[in-house]
């Protein structure tokens, strides 16, 4: 009687060798190498994360804020900032429970400084440009002007002070001499016209 020849033996995963495992793991590694080159998928960067300031954008704040001084009941500021910085935003949004907040941003040569305007109560501007509800932790004065000094968001700070009825609000993570030059800059600014 003639044998049949058994069928070949299948290896068990458990017999596999560590040359196995590196072979199954260098045809994978492969195979993404060679999707990654061919789409250009991935780059490696190592150390921080870099912004070029060149790349942000540029708003036109005198139209932006003309604008938005026609939708609201108070008097808004377009102060004349050092030269090097630039308007790079701008945003209207409300305070509850009354009011609205209108903000122009600018990037100074290595940092950012926000202002913003608002009718609102001191108390509630606070809190909602800087996501706390904390007290005074000091005060400035800049230019005549009183300014009430608050913890802003992360490590930066903000500074508030009233100008005929409306409550200025300078936050950012620019330097102190950036702070001044912004608040110096408002009482000599006279308000844009609502047309």
């Amino acid at each position: 009687m003639a044998q049949t020849p058994e069928p070949p033996r299948r290896k068990d995963r458990a017999n596999q060798t560590l040359r196995d495992m590196v072979l199954s793991l260098l045809a994978l590694l492969l195979i993404i190498g060679a999707l990654l080159f061919f789409n250009r998928g991935c780059s490696f960067s190592p150390g921080t994360p870099e912004a070029d300031p060149a790349t942000a954008p540029t708003v036109d704040l005198r139209a932006d804020l003309g604008r938005a001084a026609r939708g609201v009941d108070f008097p808004l500021r377009l102060p004349e900032v050092p030269a090097g910085w630039r308007a790079n935003s701008t945003s209207t949004s409300p305070v509850e429970p009354v009011s609205v907040v209108v903000r122009a941003g600018w990037l100074t040569p290595a940092r950012f400084v926000q202002l913003s305007q608002s009718a609102a109560p001191a108390a509630d501007l606070v809190r909602v440009e800087t996501g706390r509800e904390s007290g005074p932790v000091g005060e400035i004065e800049v230019a005549g002007t009183k300014w009430t000094v608050y913890p802003g968001r992360r490590d930066e700070r903000a500074w508030v002070a009233d100008f005929a009825g409306v409550r200025t609000l300078i936050t950012g993570s620019g330097t102190e001499d950036e702070f001044r030059a912004l608040a110096s800059a408002l009482p000599a600014s006279t308000p844009l016209a609502a047309n």
